[in-house]
């Protein structure tokens, strides 16, 4: 296969799913010793004997079986009716509830930025930097509900800043996108908490014209090259919340798409509208969000018109 071929079949596949797909598949060899090709009957002792896993760790691990036979020109041994019985058994037998990530809440945010706002008038090159660049995260991520994948590959010469008033993203690649054709999403400026200044007073002492728009910060202040890893937001938003007095601990790179869910729920919004909004493409996720979220007294409000520009956010 020519090398051209190779770099479209590599660019036809998200970084998260091969990386997962081999763990998968060094899980099976490697851990449990098993053989590819693999037959059925291995496949079921393989899921017997780990039936401790949650589903879905098994259910991935079963597709990325199958992909590898399937690759390699062999017949899946994933779609006999035993192995599909067993995983309906041991889910029968190891029920588990669904564990979601911490939705962040609106009042937790704001005591995040705030620290932020302070970090960012220290002397320190680094702290500063920092600083700047984990407020426009989180803001970004909040405010449009961004996946950890989102945030990472945006890019400054793909984006329009119009100061004060939006923000024009250009996402080349998400989740939701699996025919990788692009999409582009606009950010609201708001009066407080606001993306889009966020947004600029990053790329402003950063000094960003071109290339992610996250990147990695050396304790020097010296700016990498590189975007950040869809793994380090998770670590990032910690720290972040960590610093402010919150308990970043409950939190993962998920909790800024949940907390704008549960947020946006609060405020009222149709399941149709939030589908529409953060781009979910099944029914089934924002009626979890409805089923599992929790009522408070005190909460924001915000009004988006139909082109997302924000009139007013209050509490």
């Amino acid at each position: 296969m020519s090398t051209a071929a190779e770099r479209y079949l590599q660019a036809a596949r998200r970084e998260s799913t091969v990386r997962r797909y081999q763990q998968a598949l060094a899980h099976y060899e490697v851990s449990w010793g098993g053989f590819l090709p693999a037959s059925s009957e291995s496949i079921v002792r393989y899921l017997a004997e780990h039936a401790d896993l949650s589903i879905n760790t098994l259910r991935g691990n079963l597709a990325a079986l199958a992909r590898w036979h399937l690759n390699h020109g062999f017949v899946d041994p994933t779609k006999a009716p035993q192995v599909r019985d067993v995983l309906r058994g041991i889910q029968a037998l190891h029920p588990r509830p669904v564990r979601q990530a911490e939705p962040l809440q609106l009042r937790e945010l704001e005591q995040c930025v705030t620290a932020l706002q302070l970090e960012e008038a220290s002397s320190n090159l680094a702290v500063r930097l920092r600083a700047g660049r984990d407020r426009a995260l989180l803001l970004l991520g909040f405010w449009r509900a961004f996946h950890s994948d989102d945030l990472c590959c945006l890019r400054i010469e793909t984006n329009q800043l119009v100061p004060g008033e939006g923000l024009s993203l250009f996402l080349s690649s998400s989740k939701s996108d699996r025919e990788h054709q692009g999409r582009t999403v606009s950010v609201p400026a708001l009066k407080r908490l606001c993306p889009v200044q966020a947004y600029e007073e990053w790329l402003s002492p950063s000094q960003l014209q071109q290339g992610p728009v996250f990147c990695g910060i050396h304790r020097w202040g010296y700016l990498s090259a590189e975007a950040l890893h869809p793994y380090s937001v998770a670590r990032v938003l910690r720290r972040a919340l960590t610093r402010s007095g919150v308990a970043g601990d409950r939190y993962s790179g998920h909790s800024l798409r949940r907390g704008f869910a549960t947020w946006a729920t609060r405020n009222q919004w149709c399941p149709k509208a939030l589908m529409e909004y953060v781009g979910w493409r099944m029914c089934t996720a924002p009626c979890a969000t409805w089923r599992r979220m929790h009522h408070s007294a005190t909460g924001g409000v915000i009004r988006l018109s139909q082109n997302d520009c924000v009139a007013t956010i209050s509490y």
